[in-house]
């Protein structure tokens, strides 16, 4: 499947080997320290660097440390049904079907039978859905460990 215009538009980063290193080394700068950091310019000038910009460049880091991609995209990009579907990893009418019953939001186009999600949405559909993800497995695991039949 194609990607869609809006995440084919978005800065999509893969980590070579060399970079994965350089990541990790800037992610283990970056952990549990100070949120103040220093960019310095290639004219030598000093940029302190705002707390919410090192905590991107931590998450950032992280991840292409351990090899992933890294895809950047602001929280309040609109996207069609089928992105927000591509997105999730989900089929487009399952992701309609969870916007028909409010479980993700959308807003109506005007005067059209279209909609429009927000990437924030979406991504906080996402974490919901991990969250639960997370608390079925720990049930499992504990009626596991406590050896009661399921």
């Amino acid at each position: 499947m194609a990607r869609s215009s809006v995440l084919s538009s978005a800065l999509r980063v893969e980590p070579k080997k060399a970079e994965r290193e350089s990541a990790a080394k800037v992610a283990r700068a970056v952990r549990g320290r100070s949120r103040s950091f220093t960019l310095l310019l290639p004219d030598g000038t000093p940029v302190p660097l705002p707390g919410a910009l090192v905590e991107v460049l931590r998450a950032s880091a992280d991840e292409m440390a351990d090899g992933h991609a890294v895809t950047v995209l602001p929280s309040e990009v609109s996207l069609t049904p089928a992105e927000a579907a591509e997105l999730l990893g989900l089929s487009r009418p399952f992701v309609a079907r969870l916007l028909d019953e409010g479980e993700i939001p959308s807003e109506r186009l005007p005067r059209s039978r279209h909609r429009r999600v927000l990437l924030s949405d979406v991504l906080a559909f996402q974490a919901k859905r991990e969250r639960r993800k997370e608390g079925r497995r720990r049930i499992a695991a504990a009626v596991e460990e406590a050896d009661l039949p399921y």
